[in-house]
Parts: structure tokens; sequence; C-alpha cells
């Protein structure tokens, strides 16, 4: 009898471990994807982030493709910081809309296509959770002779407080 009382409660004990994170939403996920290399060569785990950020790329993409700076200055941070894949750097909110205001007004006509995002986030150098989305997008404009030309960019994203900090995109023709 107490043999199939401990077998009963084994059963009952692993049936609970392999329900845990079938199926159900926790209210914190803290899945391990990865792995970040600090500063001084530390390991620090990079988890699930959070997908809520998904949709406010959504709509940043979209503001873009419809020209709309005000919508995109409004997801901005004020100390916006983005990377092109040209190397260059531009710093602040209003810098950023004053570079997309030129280029929109250009005959390149830009439009993006979220293709996938992937939502993580991690402790920096100084013990401080980022959220970060790594986003593949193809961005179709058209080259000097006004032939159309697709890239395949992806862009690193950094949010704080719901909006977007720091960008870096990095780029490679395609091959279509």
């Amino acid at each position: 009898m107490r043999a199939a009382l401990i077998l009963v409660a084994f059963i009952l004990w692993s049936s609970g471990l392999m329900a845990d994170g079938h199926g159900a939403k926790s209210e914190s996920n803290t899945s391990v994807i990865g792995t970040v290399y600090l500063g001084d060569g530390s390991a620090s785990q990079i988890i699930v982030g959070d997908t809520d950020n998904q949709q406010i790329w959504v709509d940043y993409i979209q503001a873009h493709n419809d020209r709309d700076l005000k919508a995109i200055g409004a997801i901005n941070a004020e100390d916006w910081v983005g990377y092109p894949p040209d190397g260059s750097k531009i710093d602040g909110n209003a810098a950023h809309i004053e570079w997309l205001d030129a280029w929109f007004k250009t005959s390149d006509d830009p439009k993006w296509t979220v293709k996938w995002m992937i939502a993580n986030s991690g402790m920096n150098d100084e013990g401080v959770m980022e959220h970060w989305l790594t986003t593949g997008n193809d961005i179709t404009f058209n080259s000097p002779d006004g032939t159309p030309v697709t890239e395949h960019h992806v862009h690193d994203v950094q949010f704080e407080e719901g909006k977007i900090k720091l960008i870096y995109v990095y780029s490679r023709p395609s091959s279509e």
C-alpha cells in the first residue's frame, strides 16, 4: 500500500512538472533563449521578451509606409538613436524625423514589409533589464535609375517604457 501511495504521489508530481509551461500562460516567462556576453566577459542570460513590443513595431513600420512623421515621433523616445546600414548615426528624435522627412521627399519611395520578429530581454553591464525586438524586414525602394531594389534588413530595436530608444539596422541586398 505504501508503495502504491508513493507511486501515485510521484505520478501526480511528475505530471505537474510536465504541464508546467505547456498551454498555461505564466505571469513571468523566464525561458532562457540565449546568452549575451557583457563588457567584462561574463555571460548573462537572454530570456523571452515582451511580445507586446511587436505591435509597436508593426505600427511604427506602418507609420513609415504612410509617411506619418508625427506617429513615428510619438513612438520614438526623445533620446532615440539609430544606426543605419551605411555606418552613420542619427542622434535624437528630432534628428530622426528630419532625416526621414528629407528621405521621404526623394524619389526613393521606400516601403517596408515586416517578415518576422523575436522579443527578448536581458541584463546590461549595469544590471538593468533591457527589452529588445529583433526583426526581419524587407525594404523596397527605387534606385537612381528608377528600378525597384529590395534589401533584407535586420533591425535590433531597444524599447524603454513603450518607446523605441535605439535601432541598429543591418542590410543585405536581395538576390531576387
